[in-house]
């Protein structure tokens, strides 16, 4: 089977693990939004989907082996795509029309992508000084976006992309590395990147739990266009990776990114936040009870019988 073909279907299915793992997040950060990220660590429904994202990523490390960034990672805006009608299933709701058409401007901006992302399987890494400038400067980016400000959820859900893409071009460099036979398995390269990974792979995670308090679609989106653009910028520029065509192969990758992005801002607009549910129908258990009559209001005494009420500064006699 061509390499590039098994990068594509591995992607698709990373991309069904994504959404189910983001559904999930989304969900549990909609019942516990006051509860802190770390506090997270203690309930079993956040440990699914951690096992979610985990699978997920595998089979994105497995399909690094078989293609290069610029196919593997713009087929992670599926994610976006299959969390969307899986979202509004959990949520007993349908998909909108805007949400299909959403939906089909990001598959149409991603079939132009792929048409001229195409090419061999990777053959090149970063190597140890590069590595380390891009996590360096990709810290310090995080930290920007995720200092305390207006709008926290996109900042977070930016940082999170952000974060994913790196650690993506870096489990590039660990895959080919370990599995070129070329040099020793567990070189420092290869032990000191693989570091590297793990911990921008558990910054993303958590900043995306982060993210999800705002509801699903727009944090989503973000990390979705956030992710192949950071894993694309580095290949382009620190990988040798090209785009096929020349100047038309650029002008028509251009206008891929522009309707999946186009589409992207659709979905993110439709998905409603959490919270936003629409009125339940009332539950008909049964006639209503006839109200209670009215008490008969008791009679009032004889006006002898009342005593008289002293005015102010008089006594009552006896």
């Amino acid at each position: 089977m061509n390499a590039a073909l098994v990068a594509v279907l591995l992607s698709l299915v990373s991309a069904c693990a994504y959404a189910a793992a983001a559904v999930a997040q989304e969900r549990l950060a909609s019942r516990a939004s006051d509860a802190g990220p770390l506090r997270m660590l203690t309930s079993g429904a956040w440990w699914w989907a951690v096992a979610l994202n985990a699978s997920a990523a595998l089979l994105h490390v497995v399909a690094l082996k078989y293609g290069p960034l610029t196919v593997v990672q713009p087929l992670g805006a599926l994610t976006l795509v299959a969390a969307v009608p899986l979202g509004a299933r959990l949520a007993g709701r349908r998909v909108s029309a805007i949400e299909w058409r959403g939906t089909g401007l990001t598959l149409l901006g991603l079939g132009a992508l792929l048409l001229t992302a195409s090419g061999p399987a990777p053959d090149d890494v970063l190597s140890v000084p590069e590595a380390l400038t891009v996590s360096g400067a990709t810290a310090a980016l995080i930290g920007v976006l995720s200092w305390p400000g207006a709008r926290p959820g996109l900042r977070h859900a930016t940082a999170s992309g952000i974060a994913s893409g790196v650690a993506s071009a870096l489990t590039q460099t660990v895959t080919v590395a370990v599995t070129d036979r070329s040099g020793p398995l567990l070189s420092v390269q290869v032990i000191g990147v693989a570091v590297l990974v793990a911990a921008f792979a558990t910054g993303g995670l958590l900043l995306s739990q982060t993210a999800y308090r705002g509801g699903l679609g727009a944090p989503l989106a973000v990390v979705t266009l956030a992710n192949p653009v950071a894993a694309a910028l580095i290949g382009l520029s620190l990988l040798g990776e090209r785009l096929r065509g020349g100047a038309g192969g650029v002008l028509l990758a251009l206008t891929g990114a522009l309707l999946a992005a186009w589409g992207v801002l659709q979905l993110s607009r439709a998905t409603p936040a959490p919270g936003r549910h629409e009125p339940a129908a009332p539950v008909l258990t049964g006639p209503e009870p006839d109200p209670e009559p009215n008490p008969a209001p008791e009679a009032s005494p004889p006006a002898g019988l009342v005593p008289r009420q002293p005015g102010p500064g008089h006594l009552t006699p006896l």
